[in-house]
């Protein structure tokens, strides 16, 4: 199985669509609010939601819908990359809710080559997040250094540093 790409390898309107899917649990979104110490009630409290909010129920954290996105881009996108350089307009377009499940993709905008080493380029690529019944939930855009095949050649080709088994 492939794990990333080579800058050769992307194209400009290329489209990945990523999988499988996940089903975001009340466990998911409160343990990544409490890992990263987002205590907001319209998250952590159901009765606060059902009662003061306009969604009558949790909403699920903005920043674990982006990160799970990001993560399940890595496969088809970044696995190779030498260097993750910029996020720009992250948009929370609709809120997520314990039990609908997230899918994404990823569309390639742009490549560019190095200008200062001729091993790697920059792609830029959106990637969009929607729910299981295809609303789209949350969309960005981001740059990623990516090596060329010489690059990958000469540290190892596709495995580098993995051992071989011996007894």
């Amino acid at each position: 199985m492939q794990f990333g790409r080579y800058y050769e390898e992307f194209e400009v309107g290329a489209v990945y669509k990523h999988w499988p899917g996940k089903t975001v649990t009340e466990y998911d979104d409160h343990l990544f609010c409490l890992i990263t110490m987002n205590h907001h009630p319209l998250h952590m409290d159901a009765n606060y939601a059902e009662e003061t909010t306009d969604f009558g129920k949790n909403v699920v954290v903005g920043n674990y819908i982006y990160s799970l996105l990001l993560g399940m881009s890595v496969a088809d996108i970044s696995g190779k990359a030498i260097a993750n350089l910029e996020v720009s307009s992250l948009k929370h377009v609709k809120p997520t809710f314990h039990g609908d499940t997230i899918y994404g993709e990823t569309e390639v905008l742009d490549k560019t080559p190095s200008k200062s080493k001729d091993d790697r380029g920059v792609i830029s690529v959106e990637t969009r997040g929607y729910k299981q019944d295809g609303t789209i939930v949350c969309t960005f855009q981001r740059k990623v250094m990516v090596p060329k095949q010489s690059y990958g050649e000469a540290r190892g080709g596709e495995q580098p540093g993995r051992p071989e088994p011996h007894e």
